[in-house]
């Protein structure tokens, strides 16, 4: 938007000089009008690169893409341990969707965590024949929230991540982002430990390796068609990754067990939060990380690194 204002103002300022020039005076003002409306091709060729812009962009920073849109029952709710949360995705017709693509078992996944990246959240709702969705989420600590809903719309050839933010009044104490580790402790006597990092615009291999008071788990229990899910979120603007598990279990080749892998590629350099759940002894449980994405060699280096504050508090999991 502020190109075509700069760019419209441009062409004013020409025209303006050309006409004075040639001594028509008055009739400049109407021919600058007309001319700072692009034609029907600067038109088309204005939203072609605002459409490529938006695709390039991370998952999960807007609210509607690809003509699909997440609409919020409400914006605001009240703190506490399963508050309602109603939404729908309207189509590109501006009704809601109700056909699904089943991912990992679900039509839709939705992931809910605090602007701090606390209180992380992965939970399925349940849709009515209306198109509404509806999920109870642990809204117990209050603050800024911003949920993900992970869905592919029936019919489109690809998933879709939309995100929005949802306000809980109350007293906030923001947590800081803890440091880089490589393991992770887990209520339960579990720890994750990690294998591999993030590079920046580049597909990297991260293994997640779960023990129990110090013994590889190796019985590891298929969630959703996987024996671990995985979300990455970058710090600062709450990007969404898509992360994927390598093999299933059941294809003769996957093990249950201890490790688990997975391949992302970070879009930029910078601090990510990693988020592992796994299920073991009938119980799914959440790992938590903070990873340093970096840049290839021969980058440029960032000119502000985001500072971070340790924290060795365990999780919990996922809180519900």
């Amino acid at each position: 938007m502020l190109t075509a204002v700069k760019v419209g103002g441009y062409a004013i300022g020409l025209l303006a000089i050309f006409a004075a020039a040639m001594g028509i005076g008055a009739a400049v003002t109407p021919t600058a009008t007309t001319a700072a409306t692009p034609t029907s091709d600067q038109h088309d060729g204005m939203e072609s690169t605002s459409v490529d812009a938006a695709a390039a962009l991370p998952a999960g920073l807007m609210v509607t893409r690809d003509g699909f849109t997440l609409r919020l029952a409400d914006g605001v709710l009240p703190a506490g341990s399963r508050e309602p949360l109603r939404f729908a995705i309207l189509g590109p017709d501006g009704a809601p969707v109700t056909a699904y693509r089943s991912e990992h078992d679900k039509d839709l996944h939705l992931i809910a965590v605090r602007r701090d990246l606390s209180h992380f959240q992965h939970v399925h709702p349940v849709l009515d024949a209306r198109g509404t969705w509806s999920v109870p989420l642990d809204l117990s600590a209050s603050g800024d929230y911003r949920v993900f809903a992970d869905f592919t719309p029936a019919g489109h050839d690809r998933g879709l991540v939309l995100g929005a933010d949802v306000a809980v009044p109350g007293s906030y104490e923001p947590v800081p982002i803890p440091e880089p580790t490589s393991t992770a402790h887990v209520l339960g006597g579990y720890q994750v430990t990690l294998d591999g990092g993030l590079m920046a615009g580049h597909e990297s291999k991260l293994t997640l390796t779960v023990y129990q008071d110090g013994v590889p788990i190796t019985d590891l229990q298929p969630y959703l068609a996987a024996y671990g899910h995985l979300v990455a979120v970058r710090v600062g603007d709450l990007a969404y990754l898509h992360v994927h598990p390598a093999g299933a279990p059941g294809d003769g080749v996957t093990l249950p067990g201890p490790g688990i892998t997975f391949y992302a590629t970070a879009p930029s350099a910078g601090d990510y939060r990693l988020y592992l759940d796994f299920q073991h002894a009938g119980v799914v449980r959440t790992a938590e990380f903070t990873v340093r994405a970096e840049k290839p060699a021969g980058a440029v280096p960032d000119s502000i690194d985001p500072a971070t504050v340790p924290d060795d508090t365990e999780t919990d999991g996922h809180g519900r």
